[in-house]
């Protein structure tokens, strides 16, 4: 979407009975950023929650939000599918640890299924991969759960 703005403090015409009319526009290009950037599916108290492509300080909030979110609805199992995540910015790595501490208050676990050796790298320097475990494919991720985090809900 593009929309017109007049500048401030530019110079206006005025015509005859006319009201002023603003002779300088900026145009602006909106972006509108989905909700559903972050989908979760559900296997009982497991949420698996996909983050694919970049995760930056653009969409780091959103990434946070969904993963508090499934936390939130009493996830007991928490995996973080970044198979597709190409890139990982200090951002994205905030949203990781926040939703890392909420689950150890809530007595949940948090997995991360991450194959790109960029974004290894990245969660191997900050240290990420000794606070959560690290796993090479979502399935491996959610075998990795406690028993008890793939029962329904009550």
């Amino acid at each position: 979407m593009l929309l017109r703005c007049p500048i401030s403090g530019a110079a206006v015409a005025h015509g005859s009975g006319d009201a002023a009319r603003p002779l300088s526009f900026c145009e602006v290009a909106v972006i509108v950023v989905s909700e559903d950037r972050f989908s979760a599916t559900w296997s009982g108290r497991t949420a698996v929650v996909t983050a694919a492509g970049e995760i930056d300080i653009t969409n780091a909030e959103s990434l946070r939000d969904a993963l508090l979110s499934a936390l939130n609805a009493g996830a007991l199992g928490l995996v973080v599918n970044m198979t597709a995540t190409t890139f990982l910015d200090s951002a994205g790595v905030t949203a990781l640890v926040r939703a890392s501490r909420r689950a150890a208050a809530t007595e949940a676990t948090v997995r991360l299924a991450v194959t790109s050796p960029a974004v290894l790298r990245v969660l191997n320097l900050v240290g990420i991969d000794r606070l959560v475990e690290v796993h090479p494919s979502v399935a491996d991720a959610v075998a990795s759960l406690p028993e008890h985090r793939t029962e329904p809900l009550r």
